[in-house]
């Protein structure tokens, strides 16, 4: 392989990147999300170089009560984890109830929607 087209691999700092962290505490607490299959679906589907749930080094996942929190020390898109708690959400058929707000920099909450202002409007 030429040498542009070779992948560089990133080796891990000992210094963190970024930190974020995922607040699921709303619907925990109502009994409607099961926070440790999320974990697992995250460790399970996390790409990192490509290659999903081989996070070695890179990336750490730690439940932490009601909060995930993703620490990753290669560069990786925030999106990323927006897409990934969307897609579980889907595939466990919640996504209808359930949305993902950033309310801060380095945080995203799952929260209902709320349902009771649309119905207001349709009467």
């Amino acid at each position: 392989m030429p040498a542009a087209q070779q992948k560089k691999k990133v080796t891990p700092s000992s210094k963190p990147l970024k930190k974020i962290v995922i607040d699921y505490s709303k619907p925990a607490n109502d009994g409607v999300f099961d926070g440790a299959a999320f974990e697992k679906f995250l460790h399970d589907r996390f790409k990192v170089d490509g290659r999903p749930g081989q996070l070695g080094d890179s990336v750490k996942i730690v439940k932490n009560g009601n909060t995930i929190i993703v620490t990753y020390y290669v560069p990786i898109a925030k999106t990323y984890l927006k897409y990934l708690t969307k897609k579980y959400l889907k595939k466990n058929e919640l996504r209808d109830w359930i949305r993902v707000v950033a309310p801060s920099k380095d945080k995203y909450e799952l929260r209902f929607y709320n349902v009771e202002k649309e119905d207001d409007e349709e009467d």
